[in-house]
């Protein structure tokens, strides 16, 4: 019986404008009733995730935790303290925002406080980051990390561009650069290019969580849309994927839904596959 739920954030449980959609909602009291955990399982930071609950009832999500940073962080549920936190190889990082400012390349950089300072965006870019608060600019003539994060610790830096293929391209381009002992490579919302601390994964923060609570990693069910949820859909009992997912995740899911992000997936899953459990 699954226990679990391990669930991406933008693009599976939040629709398109970054808000949880009423089904959701609606699929979250359900699971509080027949006793299934709800985490949700993200690349953004804590208190971004936070936020997007705000204006639920915090009793659905009493008691649970927070997956954050694509697997770096694990939190209680309003407790912004981590029980775990791995942070990312500085050097490297620096290296690759070299890059990105030498290219003038859109990316987003995460420090392990939870900031995310944003460069180079396109229109498109700056307009879905409406949606996320917390964001901080800056302005294209900054070119050093010590300008604005001095010797805070690092999490990930994210490259973006509407066209995915030059993403890949982008990966390809910069692995070899790269010691893939201190980073590795992901993909998310068909425009990013991650990177991150490597052995860092969504699967990992499932798996170390699911030891925390005593629970066996085949009662977890891994809830995605895209590249850097593979680990997860792979590592839970079961990877389920929404309506929308990726064509590189789509063949590590065990079942995909018939419900797209926008329309409130979680409610299929529960219906479709939590609730006959429980019958």
């Amino acid at each position: 019986m699954y226990k679990l739920i391990a669930s991406d954030m933008d693009e599976t449980f939040l629709d398109g404008a970054h808000s949880i959609p009423a089904a959701n909602v609606d699929a979250l009291r359900r699971l509080r009733e027949l006793g299934v955990l709800f985490v949700p399982s993200s690349g953004r930071p804590y208190q971004s995730i936070m936020d997007n609950f705000a204006d639920v009832d915090q009793s659905l999500m009493e008691g649970s935790y927070i997956i954050s940073y694509n697997g770096g962080f694990i939190n209680r549920y309003g407790d912004p303290e981590p029980l775990l936190a791995t942070t990312g190889d500085r050097a490297s990082i620096e290296r690759l925002y070299a890059w990105g400012v030498e290219h003038r390349q859109a990316l987003h950089l995460n420090t392990a406080s939870g900031e995310t300072y944003v460069q180079f965006l396109p229109p498109e870019e700056r307009e879905y980051l409406r949606g996320f608060p917390g964001c901080i600019e800056l302005d294209e003539s900054v070119s050093s990390l010590d300008d604005f994060v001095g010797d805070e610790e690092l999490m990930k830096i994210i490259f973006m561009d509407i066209d995915f293929d030059r993403c890949r391209r982008i990966g390809e381009e910069l692995a070899p650069t790269l010691d893939p002992g201190n980073v590795a490579i992901t993909y998310s919302s068909n425009r990013y290019v991650e990177f991150v601390p490597a052995g860092v994964n969504k699967g990992t923060g499932l798996a170390h969580l699911a030891e925390l609570l005593g629970i066996d990693i085949s009662e977890t069910i891994g809830f995605g849309d895209a590249a850097n949820d593979l680990d997860m859909l792979k590592r839970a009992g079961l990877g389920v994927g929404v309506a929308n997912v990726s064509d590189d995740a789509r063949p590590f899911c065990d079942v995909v839904l018939d419900t797209r992000a926008e329309d409130g997936a979680l409610a299929e899953l529960v219906t479709r596959i939590i609730e006959p459990e429980h019958r």
